[in-house]
């Protein structure tokens, strides 16, 4: 393999994974632009993955997603579990 080659392969795959500025990571997540100031809020209160270059927020799709993973794991319930145990499904007499 070239020495040259995989810097240049991976500067390529770097940028593939980078979403530049609130507008890209609000479209990547909600599916539309719209949710910048959403996303601005969400990064000081909820430690969405994100970081700064200069005064640009920037994210990494892949982080992103092994995030939002992380996150339907905590609400979704164990495998084989009954609805027995849920809130509000106690009728009573």
């Amino acid at each position: 393999m070239d020495q040259n080659t995989a810097p240049n392969d991976t500067s390529h795959e770097l940028a593939d994974d980078l979403l530049r500025g609130a507008d890209e990571i609000a479209e990547f997540i909600f599916g539309k632009r719209g949710g910048r100031r959403k996303i601005y809020y969400l990064a000081e209160t909820s430690h969405l993955p994100v970081f700064r270059l200069g005064a640009v927020l920037c994210a990494r799709r892949s982080v992103l997603l092994r995030w939002i993973a992380g996150q339907e794991s905590r609400v979704r319930p164990p495998c084989g579990s009954s609805n027995s145990g849920r809130v509000g499904t106690d009728r009573g007499s």
